[in-house]
């Protein structure tokens, strides 16, 4: 399978990741990526690459800066209470997508030397830039998983979190040219090692806050990373948003051919390579996906009311739910409901549970799966176009008809509903 393996061992940013991401194209293609970077419609904006170097270890660096600045940010020592600036796009900070809450108009005062854009012209900004669409939706993904970060942090809605000019730009051109290069790679599917934070902390405009920071530990959650002993901010928001929406899974490298390596560097010197390294490559002899299955067990309801629990789940967006008749305690006939779900969903459904059924507890038990690759596609038949799904692998190549599209067709024109599944079978192997 096509993977990219992302080696986090001196965290993640948004020009770090891009600067590793970019050395994974060819030479001409590269260039015609950093060409449509520079064409984004960005005001001021101007990406640049360079090469650059850290403990012998050769790499790029993608430069970022807005109307000829660039964003900073101060590592703070508390011990001795002094302050290493830093270059933002290239070392580790608070970084350039930092929010404030605008509450009123003494906020408004305060501010009142610095511009600033709200979560929709973000939104208006992304949406004129000329990339590819599905670029166009990751970035406006990424972009709402910071602003419900720092919303978080700053205990206020998204509507008022507001980002500094600068910053604003340069966050925006770092995810949307992680966006553009993971739709250009196509990789099926984006791993990651567990994430070095950094430790210490860093100052921002609201004062010295602690490495993570809060928007930062917000975004590392269900992701797992560790702190070490590298004094400094090495997982920013960016690089915390762009792991979480793209990583697969984070854990150590699966058995990997690689094809290309890159090396993303950053300018400050920790005493060891400060870089991002990603692999592109096929990965192979992966674990298997997990879903979480939440069982429980019922003698006092009724089949309506296990019925509705059911509905509700699955509007939720439970894979499966289903029920067993069982024999509990007292010899008491029950029914024993299940919930299959995404590990990520877990929590949600044994809400749900607890909520809308009477069990007093929820067991969850994580399942490996195997599973064919599906997809859904249109078979043309003597009926006409019938939509069907195709699941391939494992040795196994099948095609079955959507139910409601087959017994459409059978009553339509009066035939027996395995006539239609069999002829859309029949078409499609042609």
């Amino acid at each position: 399978m096509r993977t990219i393996y992302l080696e986090c061992a001196m965290g993640a940013a948004g020009d770090m990741l891009m600067s590793a991401l970019s050395e994974l194209l060819d030479p001409a293609v590269r260039q015609e990526f950093f060409e449509t970077m520079n064409h984004l419609g960005l005001p001021g904006v101007q990406v640049t690459r360079r090469d650059a170097e850290s403990c012998g270890i050769r790499g790029t660096r993608v430069e970022v800066t807005v109307h000829g600045q660039e964003e900073h940010s101060e590592d703070v020592d508390l011990h001795t209470h002094a302050a290493h600036t830093h270059d933002h796009t290239h070392c580790h900070g608070e970084e350039h997508v930092h929010g404030h809450m605008h509450p009123g108009e003494e906020a408004a005062h305060s501010h009142h030397h610095h511009h600033h854009a709200s979560p929709a012209d973000i939104r208006a900004l992304v949406e004129k830039m000329n990339v590819p669409a599905p670029v166009r939706q990751d970035v406006l993904a990424v972009y709402d998983l910071i602003a419900q970060a720092e919303a978080h942090a700053h205990g206020c809605p998204v509507e008022q979190i507001h980002f500094h000019e600068v910053g604003t730009m340069d966050a925006v051109a770092d995810i949307t040219g992680v966006c553009l290069l993971m739709h250009m790679l196509a990789p099926q599917q984006v791993l990651a090692s567990p994430v070095h934070a950094g430790s210490g902390h860093v100052r921002c405009a609201h004062g010295v806050l602690p490495v993570p920071a809060p928007a930062t530990a917000w975004l590392l959650q269900g992701i797992p990373w560790y702190g070490g002993s590298v004094q400094g901010e090495l997982c920013t928001p960016t690089g915390a948003a762009l792991l979480k929406h793209f990583v697969t899974r984070f854990g150590p490298m699966p058995p990997f051919c690689a094809e290309k390596i890159g090396y993303g560097m950053g300018t400050k010197d920790f005493g060891v390579a400060n870089c991002v390294r990603v692999y592109l490559g096929q990965a192979e002899g992966e674990p298997l996906p997990q879903i979480a299955q939440l069982c429980c067990n019922l003698d006092d309801m009724t089949g309506e009311a296990i019925g509705f629990c059911t509905q509700v789940l699955l509007d939720a967006g439970a894979l499966d739910v289903f029920s067993t008749p069982i024999q509990m305690k007292k010899n008491r006939p029950a029914v024993l409901l299940t919930c299959l779900c995404r590990m990520d969903q877990a929590d949600e459904m044994a809400g749900l549970l607890l909520r809308h059924t009477t069990t007093l507890g929820v067991r969850r038990t994580l399942c490996e799966r195997y599973m064919l690759e599906r997809e859904a596609i249109t078979v043309d038949t003597e009926y006409g176009p019938v939509r069907a799904k195709r699941a391939r692998g494992w040795g196994v190549d099948r095609i079955k008809a959507e139910y409601d599209d087959a017994a459409r067709i059978a009553r339509q024109k009066g035939v027996p509903l395995r006539q239609v599944q069999q002829e859309v079978e029949k078409s499609a192997a042609k």
